[in-house]
């Protein structure tokens, strides 16, 4: 009777721990779309997405955001061409190649990275990065350039842990069939393994790419915040997070609405970038 009491406390508790996530995402849903659809729809949709100057001091003001966007999906893609070889290569090595007494050493340093708070990430960028980019590219350093390698080096942990456990979970019968037909081991590994893993590997990349578009206090030491279309990789730019963290103290009235709207534009590329990494490990689990 007394253990019976006891499994119905504990099914109650962790109903109401799912249950209470669940509430806090339909919160922050009806809070971003309540607050910034109102505003796109008054603003209009083109004008908001596709407008190529954010001037909410004009009169009247401009609250375009095409070059957050831009900005946002430039430095991205740059910390994707960095982090994406580089962590699956380091899992590839993790995985298949690091003997035991080195695997010990360098498994807990990555995990460690995945611990350090990005401000530290920014501000180790701030005074060793950006004046290497400076000496070697001139202007101030804070560019597309800088924050692409930060967030690159960021996503490391990510894209690594996820992509080693991919790799790990094929099964070794794969690795000893290649190895009988007389693939060397380099051969085995690079046209067995990894194609098997490919699910789990795609997995990481998308898990880096959110962490790499959402994030915001190392990218806003670095990216130079300028709030204008993208020129050149060694020009400084502002993303959608900046953007909202930058001003969201001082807004008021619809300025205020137009942070709330590009929130809400940024939730989206999250939930779509979610629905991919569901649907590959769909396939996946298929």
């Amino acid at each position: 009777m007394k253990n019976k009491s006891l499994e119905s406390i504990m099914k109650a508790i962790f109903v109401v721990s799912a249950m209470t996530s669940i509430v806090s995402i339909i919160l922050i849903c009806a809070f971003i779309f309540s607050g910034g659809i109102p505003f796109i729809k008054s603003y209009g949709l083109k004008n908001f997405l596709l407008g190529t100057q954010w001037k909410p001091s004009n009169s009247p003001p401009s609250y375009g955001i095409l070059p957050m966007i831009l900005g946002s999906l430039y430095i991205t893609i740059g910390a994707m061409i960095i982090g994406i070889p580089i962590g699956v290569l380091t899992a590839t090595y993790l995985a298949k190649f690091a003997n035991k007494r080195l695997y010990r050493f360098l498994k807990p340093s990555i995990n460690l990275m995945a611990g350090i708070p990005s401000i530290v990430y920014g501000f180790f960028a701030l005074t060793v990065l950006v004046p290497l980019i400076r000496n070697l590219f001139g202007g101030t350093g804070m560019n597309i350039i800088s924050a692409s390698i930060l967030l690159g080096v960021m996503i490391l942990p990510t894209i690594i842990g996820i992509s080693e456990a991919a790799i790990r979970a094929v099964p070794e019968n794969y690795y000893e069939g290649s190895i009988a037909l007389g693939a060397s081991h380099e051969r085995a590994i690079i046209s067995v393994v990894l194609p098997a893993a490919k699910s789990g590997i795609i997995s990481s990349i998308i898990l880096g790419i959110g962490r790499a578009i959402g994030e915001t206090m190392a990218v806003i030491l670095v990216a130079g915040n300028q709030g204008r279309m993208p020129q050149t990789v060694t020009k400084g730019v502002r993303t959608l997070t900046t953007n909202i963290v930058m001003e969201m103290a001082y807004a008021a009235d619809a300025h205020r609405e137009a942070l709330i709207g590009t929130a809400a534009v940024l939730f989206i590329f999250i939930l779509i970038i979610n629905g991919l990494f569901f649907i590959v490990k769909r396939r996946t689990l298929n």
